[in-house]
């Protein structure tokens, strides 16, 4: 997730951060977690998925330049778990999820819990409890986390996302408390062609997510397959 570690570290190899959600088209067409939140639960018992991103970003803070990404996801009754990875240059970043969701007339609810690992010494491990609503086209993301920052003291994170979604087209404002500060605002359009999902994403983020003075922008594309299995 890289969220602030050039200034915990003194790291000048990358910027701060915060889609392939993971942006699983949003920055993860990866981000499962995040999409099984906010849109509901695959219709397959097993599935796969494999994804490539032009750059990845995650909550709006960049990680990579073109990287590469796959996941395997189980959904039985509401309850839904998976595991993704991604390639982040020094290593591999492997998520693990699982959680339930529901809906109460036209409202859909879900609490999860989503652990973020590393194979190298890209980042530390963050470890967080995600509530997701959503309501027509309207979903509201939370995600209560803690992040063990190598060496240094334990931090504590809250991240929130709204985002509004329809036909495809979608628009986020989000943001972090607590540790960590910053927020973003990201567009997107995902489509499916010939069974391939494509997305263009494009991220407004703030000084305290990219490292600079003012607001940084973003334009990538993510290409992906999901399978059933």
């Amino acid at each position: 997730m890289l969220l602030y570690r050039r200034r915990e570290r003194g790291d000048t190899a990358h910027q701060l951060n915060g889609s392939m959600e993971k942006m699983k088209v949003t920055t993860k067409a990866s981000l499962a977690a995040t999409l099984l939140l906010a849109s509901g639960l695959a219709q397959a018992d097993w599935s796969a998925n494999i994804g490539y991103a032009s750059e990845y970003y995650y909550r709006g803070i960049f990680q990579k330049n073109s990287s590469a990404s796959g996941g395997l996801d189980f959904e039985s009754g509401g309850f839904y778990a998976g595991t993704w990875a991604a390639d982040v240059g020094d290593g591999l970043e492997v998520d693990g999820y699982f959680g339930y969701g529901f809906d109460l007339g036209e409202l859909g609810l879900s609490v999860g819990y989503t652990g973020y690992f590393y194979t190298g010494d890209f980042d530390d491990t963050y470890q967080e409890i995600n509530l997701g609503a959503g309501f027509g086209v309207f979903s509201l993301d939370v995600a209560v986390g803690e992040y063990e920052n190598f060496d240094g003291p334990t931090q504590d994170y809250t991240y929130y996302s709204l985002t509004a979604e329809h036909n495809g087209f979608y628009g986020k404002y989000a943001g972090f408390d607590q540790d960590f500060e910053g927020s973003y605002f990201e567009f997107g359009y995902g489509t499916t062609i010939a069974e391939i999902d494509l997305g263009v994403v494009l991220i407004f983020n703030d000084e305290d997510l990219n490292g600079t003075d003012g607001t940084d922008e973003a334009l990538l594309f993510t290409i992906g397959k999901s399978f059933d299995l």
